[in-house]
């Protein structure tokens, strides 16, 4: 007869074989709490899921730090590298200002590569007015494509510290530009030929700029909503906005209800999901923004982002735990759907 072992809760998450991409929340959430210092009194907002970035109370103001790598893309890294940890600092009213990065290249790359790469990060550096002030990088046996790992800085005064935890049962969510930015430029500059295949070569093009028109950087209009009376703010990125709107929901230990016509959906990037089998809802999304605030607040916020220059909607309500996190489509409501592993990375893993 078998032996039945009892694993200790250790050695489960030990046992586990995780997909391509971020660590499950659940599984975060579980070591953290094992794990985590006790309370810090100088760390006003520490590791969390949901949370974007750590909140350093250095008196009257707050030192915000974002650490973030790039793992799916390869075409322009170095730009992706930047806004996505400038992102992060952004989204809790921070201003981004000194950057590092860690650049971690296979042993083949080339001058004209590690150029290009210098070449991205410092053009957006400029771009979101912070400073590369130090790094790292190394020639690494074993990898097949580079690997950068950001961190951002940025500084806000300690009492303006927006935190993603902070929605209330009431408040309205908003989401800017459309959905999935990031995905739909992703596939169209990592896949070309198939990209152009299916959209034509004018679609294509347009697909390909998205990633610096519309963009997926969110600092201008995360600050803009900031300045208007946001409550919080988290930018969806792996795991494509249904991920973000869980981790949001988990943050704040509150409910959803999300109008589904009313999400900004890019027509283009629906038809490559489509084409790819990918559930758009669940592919990455950097470049939207989603806000919540007050119902009070709702329209100077959405004329603070309009007046930087970003498409902001209204997508749905914060509501209680108890009643879940729900998609409303028309008359009918269904659960929000989870994501095990982002629709893009499952993608190029099954693609090859």
């Amino acid at each position: 007869m078998a032996t039945v072992v009892a694993l200790s809760p250790a050695a489960q998450i030990m046992a586990t074989h995780y997909h391509v991409g971020k660590l499950p929340n659940q599984a975060l959430a579980r070591l953290l709490a094992d794990h985590l210092e006790a309370e810090v009194p100088d760390i006003l907002v520490g590791p969390a899921v949901g949370e974007d970035a750590a909140a350093i109370d250095l008196g009257d103001n707050c030192l915000v730090v974002a650490n973030d790598p790039i793992t799916f893309a390869t075409e322009a890294i170095g730009h992706y590298v930047v806004h996505v940890n400038a992102n992060d600092v952004a989204t809790m009213g921070a201003r981004p200002r000194w950057f590092l990065v860690t650049i971690l290249l296979p042993p083949e790359s080339t001058d004209a590569q590690v150029e290009e790469i210098f070449v991205d990060v410092s053009a957006a550096c400029r771009e979101v007015g912070a400073a590369l002030c130090g790094g790292h990088t190394e020639i690494c046996a074993g990898l097949e494509k580079p690997l950068l790992v950001g961190t951002m800085m940025g500084t806000v005064p300690s009492d303006k510290v927006l935190r993603t935890g902070a929605a209330r049962p009431g408040d309205g969510v908003w989401c800017t530009k459309r959905v999935p930015l990031e995905a739909t430029a992703l596939l169209a500059r990592e896949q070309p030929d198939w990209a152009r295949g299916h959209l034509g070569p004018t679609r294509w093009r347009r697909c390909m700029d998205l990633l610096h028109d519309p963009g997926i950087s969110v600092v201008k209009e995360a600050l803009a909503a900031a300045a208007a009376g946001a409550r919080s703010l988290h930018d969806p990125t792996e795991g494509g906005l249904a991920t973000g709107l869980h981790e949001l929901a988990d943050a704040a230990g509150v409910g959803l209800e999300i109008d589904l016509g009313a999400l900004p959906m890019d027509a283009d990037g629906i038809a490559l999901c489509s084409a790819a089998g990918v559930d758009p809802l669940g592919a990455l999304a950097s470049g939207a923004l989603l806000i919540v605030g007050s119902r009070e607040q709702g329209a100077a916020i959405e004329a603070a982002v309009r007046a930087a220059g970003v498409e902001c909607k209204p997508i749905g309500e914060i509501r209680p735990a108890s009643e879940g996190r729900k998609l409303v489509d028309g008359g009918r409501k269904m659960e929000l759907p989870t994501f095990a592993v982002d629709e893009i990375a499952r993608w190029f893993s099954e693609s090859g």
